[in-house]
């Protein structure tokens, strides 16, 4: 069986866990939560860094979101997250690459601040981070204009992505009603039974959000 450790309010993880539920792929499930002290020593033992998601098959420990997610696919070929034809596989991993960097990575930002408590706030950084989230958001809803998943290439490895980046970008510097493509977007992966199921699991963890978690969701 795969062993994964992760933690239900982390965005990374909800990346791989959408992959892993998609798949119906079992697997035991490790919460480096605090309130399992022994998972997060399990996890350093096999990635000194310490950073989750980690998924660990036959002792050999795959890190990274995307590359555990191609994992995946080679281990169930279905559904196929990354799609065998190099043109789609591209264009798959390339928003994968988008949502990863230019959605989750300046959410992220503004978290990190808001960790680093008002007296180490940089207010540069917060400004920075919700100007780019505004214009990658107004790329995402010209991008997103033919409704369905992020590519015309169903349910993939970049709607994986999407799915934690834009829910919690969306608390972060909420989307304007005006880019009413990427909302529904949303709202559509928020209704995907994988990806309600990580939000469900995760509610419990709410006041682990330092900006205040929203009730909207």
């Amino acid at each position: 069986m795969l062993i994964y450790y992760g933690h239900p309010f982390s965005s990374y993880t909800w990346k791989v866990l959408i992959a892993l539920y998609e798949k119906e792929i079992d697997f035991d499930y490790r919460s480096v939560d605090p309130a399992f002290p022994d998972h997060m020593p399990e996890l350093r033992a096999h990635w000194p860094v310490g950073q989750f998601p980690l998924l660990v098959h036959d002792g050999v420990p795959y890190f990274e979101s995307s590359i555990i997610i191609e994992y995946l696919d080679h281990l169930a070929a279905e559904p196929r997250l990354i799609p065998q034809d190099f043109d789609a596989a591209l264009k798959v991993r390339f928003f994968d690459r988008i949502f990863d960097n230019h959605v989750m990575g300046r959410m992220q930002a503004v978290v990190a601040d808001a960790i680093r408590g008002p007296e180490n706030h940089v207010a540069t950084i917060v400004e920075q981070s919700q100007a780019a989230l505004e214009t990658v958001y107004g790329w995402l809803d010209k991008e997103l204009a033919g409704g369905g998943w992020a590519t015309p290439h169903g349910f993939t490895l970049a709607d994986c992505a999407a799915a934690p980046s834009l829910f919690y970008a969306d608390w972060v510097h909420q989307i304007p009603e005006r880019y009413e493509n990427l909302r529904a977007y949303r709202a559509r992966l928020l209704a995907h039974p994988s990806i309600s199921r990580c939000v469900e699991d995760a509610r419990p963890y709410r006041a682990y959000f330092p900006l205040g978690a929203p009730e909207r969701d």
